[in-house]
């Protein structure tokens, strides 16, 4: 007798995943535990393994496909007793630091009529708000674990909460909010939907294809960055005529520990030293509690050109590390950007990102901050360029580098962000400077 064999739950917060590859074929013996399907979700590609173990009489699924977590995607012959259930990398991993606790309940199964629980009045007589819709029959709790945490502690079910975030993601000071007896706040204000596009085929052929993973992850965050945050750009250069030949001089050394010095590699090391300087572009915005968050780390993303789309991969504790461990590592993870490798944890945790695109060209851009930092540095082609010499009554050919600064102004004033560019600058034009600062 024939077994429907469904997909294991995706993890945290992850509703669906777009099929890469399914590694399988009808007739095949799969075992308990062995990887059967790959899934892209977001920004990360998994491998799935199989909860139950038996001979592949059907295959439900192909490439390209969308799934969900509890659909049937084979029909297996043969059941074997399944192993201990396994879960692929959830996409929002606790931190290593959290201490071992039972997670909550993910969802609620609905009624047999179809309809989920009643619901207990929220504390302080407010009127109960609309929770999120099913997904596949099931109530999705959209939150991090560590505000799943939070909730266990203050005795808070999450059922009750819907969160002001995107999506009704929900929040820590979401949760102090219900528990205090504050109910829940409105959500965020939204965009207005977009109008419905014309009928492109009318005027000459047209081709559709499904968006990546990646670009639906694109989609979504460049839209919550560009309707949350207010941005300004500051733009500026920085003479690097003293740096290039200092980065040709140590290539070599650096390519002996096996990276290779680039100009990405410098400014990493540049950045966060103008980080620790200037603390107020190392935060982010609380704006529920009305505070600022200083990260005492300085974990910088570094956005990647794939294939696949832009990825951006974090290093962390940059500022602890020399110039040239950081281009060992940075081409390491930008290899691993490009082959899809990266895993959820080495995408999260920046506190600043960085984009260079000198490599490509261009004179200048403004790039978008990455929501819920409060700053990112562009970076574009450097060139020769007459710079006037005062002591030598003469012009002479510099290397400059354009660079611009984006960031929330809400929290950093135009001044500020003159400041710190002005700091990239000089330690930029003086590597002398680096050993002092950085």
């Amino acid at each position: 007798m024939a077994t429907e064999l469904k997909l294991p739950d995706l993890g945290d917060n992850v509703a669906s995943a777009v099929v890469v590859g399914v590694l399988v074929k009808e007739g095949d013996t799969l075992e308990a535990g062995q990887p059967f399907l790959e899934l892209e979700t977001d920004k990360a590609v998994m491998e799935v393994p199989a909860p139950e173990g038996g001979t592949v009489e059907k295959v439900l699924i192909k490439p390209g496909d969308e799934v969900k977590s509890g659909q049937v995607v084979l029909s297996l012959g043969g059941v074997a007793s399944p192993a201990a259930p396994q879960e692929p990398a959830p996409a929002n991993p606790p931190s290593a630091e959290a201490p071992s606790t039972p997670p909550s309940p993910p969802a609620v199964a609905p009624s047999s009529a179809g309809q989920t629980p009643p619901r207990a009045p929220q504390a302080g007589g407010a009127k109960p708000s609309p929770l999120p819709p099913l997904e596949g029959g099931r109530r999705l709790i959209p939150a991090a674990p560590s505000v799943r945490r939070l909730a266990r502690e203050m005795g808070v079910n999450l059922l009750e909460v819907l969160g002001s975030g995107p999506a009704h993601r929900i929040s820590e000071s979401d949760v102090r909010r219900f528990a205090e007896g504050g109910g829940t706040p409105a959500p965020a204000p939204t965009a207005a939907p977009a109008p419905a596009l014309p009928e492109f085929a009318k005027f000459g052929p047209i081709r559709r294809e499904a968006m990546s993973g990646v670009r639906r992850a694109t989609v979504r965050s460049m839209a919550q960055a560009w309707s949350t945050v207010p941005m300004v750009t500051q733009f500026d250069k920085a003479d690097v005529t003293e740096m290039e030949a200092l980065r040709k001089r140590y290539a070599p050394r650096a390519e002996k520990r096996g990276g290779k010095l680039t100009m990405t590699a410098i400014l990493l090391k540049v950045v966060a030293a103008a980080l620790r300087q200037f603390p107020k572009f190392n935060a982010s915005i609380d704006t529920a509690s009305n505070e600022v968050i200083f990260k005492e780390y300085v974990h910088i993303a570094v956005a990647v050109d794939t294939p696949s789309g832009l990825l951006v991969p974090v290093i962390r504790d940059v500022d602890k590390k020399g110039v040239i461990a950081i281009s060992v590592e940075l081409g390491e993870i930008a290899a691993k950007a490009r082959d899809r490798k990266l895993t959820p944890e080495e995408m999260q945790g920046a506190s600043f990102t960085l984009s260079n695109l000198g490599g490509i060209g261009g004179t200048g851009f403004t790039p978008i901050v990455n929501w819920p930092e409060v700053a990112i540095l562009g970076v574009s082609r450097s060139g020769l360029e007459p710079v006037w010499n005062e002591d030598k009554g003469e012009f002479e050919p510099r290397i400059l580098m354009p660079f611009s600064l984006s960031y929330d102004h809400r929290l950093i004033d135009g001044a500020d962000a003159a400041r710190f560019c002005r700091f990239i600058a000089e330690m930029l034009e003086d590597p002398f400077l680096l050993g002092f600062e950085g």
